[in-house]
């Protein structure tokens, strides 16, 4: 999932308050949506497709729960690659972005190259990911890990103004 402008939109302030409804709940009603923002549910209707169209929304997902689909263990995994050409980024990019294991992969500036976060049954699960990555890329120079805790906050909500 890149994000990109594709289409050129004016967001007003319903359609602000549309996403900010969508955003926390993106099963609500369009009638129960209407009546928070004072428009029609057709308006309503009328403007999420405008906004779908528009790639202002990128699609519509359930957050699972990891740990009760089995998947306790979340990991943040940074990765710093040896070479930094286009060509090797964007092979880098394709290949995680088929790794099933990989719930969010950031291309980013700084000292590592990639941001992922996993989520695993076990850390064998893990250690197999790890050893697949740096045994089969050798463009992969260095992988820091950190297991995260506690999850504080999950999820797309964004403060739209």
């Amino acid at each position: 999932m890149s994000w990109k402008n594709n289409t050129s939109i004016t967001l007003d302030r319903f359609d602000i308050s549309i996403l900010d409804i969508l955003m926390k709940d993106n099963m609500t009603p369009q009638r129960q949506i209407a009546e928070a923002v004072n428009l029609s549910a057709a308006a309503v209707q009328r403007r999420i497709k405008k906004m779908t169209l528009a790639s202002v929304i990128h699609s519509n997902i359930a957050i699972v729960n990891p740990i009760m689909v089995g998947l306790p263990i979340t990991l943040i995994v940074e990765i710093e690659l040896v070479d930094v050409r286009n060509d090797v980024i964007e092979e880098a990019k394709t290949r995680l972005l088929n790794m099933p294991v990989v719930q969010q992969c950031y291309y980013v500036t700084g000292q590592a190259d990639f941001f992922l976060i996993l989520h695993v049954a076990t850390m064998a699960d893990y250690e197999n990911f790890s050893r697949n990555l740096f045994f089969t890329d050798p463009n992969v120079k260095k992988i820091r890990t950190s297991v995260a805790i506690d999850s504080v906050k999950v999820g797309h909500t964004l403060a739209i103004k």
